[in-house]
């Protein structure tokens, strides 16, 4: 492993292209929602055996796979077992099976195996040390040098990521508020966010964990649901959920890895916006490619063009005239962070 990249952002930004984009270089090994699928568990206190670092990635991740058993898959499930989702008396998908091995190739149970056999003989190690062991596994197995880890909803990971990896590289990624405020109000993972969001702020609480059984019960009964293994996905569908929520969330997250990139040494960060990369796709992953320190192949340049949707630019001003403002106006902090 010659080097490693997050890609930090707020989702809906045009991340899971960069993902399929980064994927196709012939150097790259690209690491597919690796965070946000085995989360803080892979990070455990102190150093563990190699059999305890792989249980972090092998089992299911909880917050995924009750929304897998209530009927809401996100769209950027890869896999999630049987039809219909793990049975009720399944163990569910392990981790790395949802986003991460399916984006790498088309044997993911086979590749599961093979790294359980390798990673559980590992010694006693922090987890930093598990991870970097992993990507370099993946590297030998693909033939690649340089790692691009990229997760959506991510800016929060990066003050960990970067003590656990002091020799990383971190790329900002974001896209016009509006735009992408709309996509979060359609997204089902982004409309549950929201609504433990707002289940921790009628409660009162720091996180989930901190809530008291007194606390769930004084919950709504359109909310109480959420918290439990099982829910029924009309809860998430059909609820109003104003816009301005969603530009609040953005320039919250927005402001967040603009903060974050400000303390980097200057080598290591940058910034990517989703319009300049439409605009201008050479060029952009072109210095891309500078930074994550491999060669920018015209092949590659030419086809990463074709993964690009430019559908989508602009759906915010396609909503009412009031509707529209109101949801620039809740961007207007998040907006004014970046212009700065």
């Amino acid at each position: 492993m010659r080097s490693l990249t997050f890609v930090i952002g707020t989702g809906r930004s045009g991340s899971t292209a960069l993902s399929r984009i980064l994927n196709a270089h012939p150097d790259v090994l690209s690491l597919n929602e690796y965070m946000a699928s085995v989360g803080d568990a892979s990070f455990p206190e102190g150093k563990v055996t190699g059999e305890e670092f792989w249980q972090t990635l092998a089992r299911p991740a909880p917050h995924f796979e009750r929304m897998i058993r209530s009927g809401l898959p996100l769209p950027e499930f890869l896999h999630t077992g049987p039809p219909g989702g793990p049975a009720a008396d399944s163990d569910g998908v392990p981790a790395l099976m949802l986003m991460v091995l399916p984006h790498l190739t088309d044997d993911p149970d086979g590749l599961l195996g093979q790294l359980a056999a390798a990673v559980a003989a590992g010694p006693a190690r922090t987890p930093a040390e598990h991870h970097r062991a992993l990507f370099g596994l993946l590297c030998t197995r693909f033939g690649r040098t340089a790692v691009v880890e990229r997760s959506g909803y991510s800016t929060g990971w990066a003050p960990m990521l970067r003590e656990a990896f002091p020799e990383a590289r971190f790329v900002h990624l974001f896209r016009d508020g509006p735009d992408c405020a709309l996509s979060m109000s359609r997204h089902p993972g982004y409309r549950v966010i929201s609504l433990l969001r707002e289940i921790k702020a009628r409660a009162g609480a720091g996180s989930l964990a901190d809530l008291t059984d007194a606390q769930v019960r004084a919950l709504p009964a359109d909310l109480s649901p959420l918290l439990g293994d099982r829910f029924d996905p009309a809860l998430v569908r059909d609820r109003d959920i104003p816009l301005r929520t969603f530009g609040a969330l953005w320039s919250q997250l927005v402001t967040e890895g603009a903060e974050f990139l400000d303390r980097l040494p200057s080598d290591r960060g940058t910034t990517l916006t989703y319009e300049h990369l439409l605009d201008d796709p050479a060029a952009e992953l072109t210095r891309l490619a500078a930074f994550i320190g491999v060669a920018p192949h015209p092949r590659w340049l030419r086809d990463a063009a074709a993964l690009l949707d430019h559908g989508r630019r602009g759906a915010a001003r396609r909503l009412a005239p009031a509707a529209f403002e109101e949801l620039k106006q809740s961007c207007a902090p998040g907006t004014r962070v970046l212009a700065g």
